[in-house]
Parts: structure tokens; sequence; C-alpha cells
């Protein structure tokens, strides 16, 4: 992965794609009506989405236990 500073707000990003993975990402921009490197960037962005509500239900799951302290909304955010 190679990172490209440019003249450009949006920082770019070269990556090498397997055929399949190519002809996916195509296909799902020309049905979506997008750009291929906007239907990227998008699944990019639900990707790190997903992953982080993955590492949210980790915490959350080891903090729910039967002895757990509950503290109200309004308490935490005191």
């Amino acid at each position: 992965m190679v990172l490209n500073h440019m003249p450009t707000t949006k920082q770019r990003l070269n990556l090498s794609l397997s055929r399949e993975l190519e002809a996916a990402l195509t296909h799902l921009a020309s049905r979506d009506q997008m750009p291929v490197a906007t239907k990227a960037r998008e699944l990019i962005t639900l990707a790190l989405q997903t992953e982080e509500d993955e590492v949210w239900e980790r915490i959350a799951t080891q903090r729910d236990t039967p002895n757990a302290h509950y503290i109200s909304h309004e308490k935490a955010w005191k």
C-alpha cells in the first residue's frame, strides 16, 4: 500500500486488487452509478465502522457480568 501526497483535500491510496476483487468493485460501482474510487471509499468506510462496532461489542460483553455495577446515564455524563 502506497500513500501518495497530492494537491487534494483527500488522501490518495494506491491499491493492488485481484481480478476478482476489481471485477466485483467495478460491478458494484456500475450498479450504484458512481465512480469505482467512490465505491471503494464507501466500502472501506463501512468496513471501518463494522470493525469499530465489533470492538465496542467486545468491550460491552466483557463489562456485562452478573455483578456489574450500573450507573445511570445522567450520572455518567455529569
